[in-house]
């Protein structure tokens, strides 16, 4: 028997919407429409995806859309007269009109525990930081970027093996979870929900492409958490080779080269192996997928035979010194 769900309008766009809306799909929710972006603003967005696939044997109605706020799209969603407008993985934020349109409430998740780390990015940062642990929040969605009440919140541990990839897959997976036990609850109109601790809120500014670039003078922990905060599906951590830039795609810590690096940083050697080591502030940094610019992505095995050789000079953006 399908579960008692509210009737659902779903906004998403970025991968993180996958796992949750193929639940909803294969649990017999009643999805009213989904809305998503057209082609052209969804190839401008890190990690998106296209989810019209996910609801096409559903018969679920799919409206593409430039903005959710635009009065036509609003008009769509009002229509259709759902309990619950439900936002995952979704970049803009809601505004008002939009907010009021659903009979019990417009509700999304915030990739944090939240009112830490509220704001752009929040996997990523928690990344960069260097944190052992984030988390998920279901929100009721307010006019302002992640202050509205907790509805639900899952803790997620972050390990070495983790990058934005990982942990985003991680995320879903709580959505999933916290949807199954919140949504029954709903159909009645209740929303258990919580007031944010404003005093504990922590906000983080957005990230741009071009903030990608590598500073070899930090420690190896920090560059390490660092490239794995931007890999794919984000555009990536970088650096100088030469006239040309030069992706680090994934890296490798090794606390027995962590003792200290006996040359400059961003000094390449190799290892035992053949694959590359950089220098560090601190020790030795090991690149494992690397991409020069205008060439395929290739093993740091691959990139050590043929243009990474022992001795080159990694530096990082113009003026650091590295």
């Amino acid at each position: 028997m399908a579960p008692a769900y509210p009737t659902i309008v779903f906004v998403g766009v970025h991968r993180e919407a996958l796992a949750p809306l193929r639940h909803l799909v294969r649990s017999g929710a009643p999805l009213l429409g989904l809305v998503t972006l057209v082609p052209e603003a969804r190839d401008g967005v890190s990690g998106a995806v296209d989810l019209e696939p996910e609801v096409r044997a559903a018969g679920v109605p799919v409206l593409r859309v430039r903005k959710v706020n635009d009065p036509e799209c609003v008009a769509w969603i009002r229509d259709r007269r759902p309990d619950l407008l439900l936002v995952i993985g979704w970049t803009q934020l809601v505004r008002e009109e939009l907010l009021a349109v659903p009979r019990i409430a417009c509700l999304g998740f915030h990739a944090s525990l939240l009112p830490r780390y509220r704001g752009r990015a929040p996997i990523n940062w928690a990344l960069i930081h260097g944190e052992s642990e984030t988390g998920n929040t279901m929100i009721v969605l307010e006019p302002g970027a992640d202050e509205g009440d907790i509805v639900a919140q899952r803790r997620i541990g972050i390990t070495d093996d983790d990058d934005c990839e990982t942990l985003y897959d991680k995320v879903s997976a709580t959505e999933v979870d916290m949807l199954a036990d919140i949504l029954p609850r709903l159909r009645a109109g209740h929303v258990p929900r919580r007031r944010q601790d404003t005093t504990q809120a922590t906000v983080m500014p957005r990230r741009r492409p071009e903030d990608g670039w590598i500073d070899w003078r930090l420690s190896a922990r920090r560059v390490f958490d660092w490239v794995r905060a931007l890999t794919h599906p984000y555009p990536g951590a970088f650096c100088r080779l030469g006239e040309r830039r030069l992706w680090v795609w994934k890296a490798g810590l090794d606390g027995a080269l962590a003792a200290g690096a006996t040359a400059a940083p961003g000094t390449v050697t190799r290892d035992a192996t053949g694959t590359p080591l950089v220098a560090t502030g601190d020790g030795w940094l090991r690149v494992l997928r690397v991409q020069r610019e205008g060439e395929p992505e290739v093993s740091g095995a691959e990139a050590a035979a043929t243009f990474l050789a022992a001795g080159t000079v990694l530096a990082g953006r113009p003026g650091e010194g590295s």
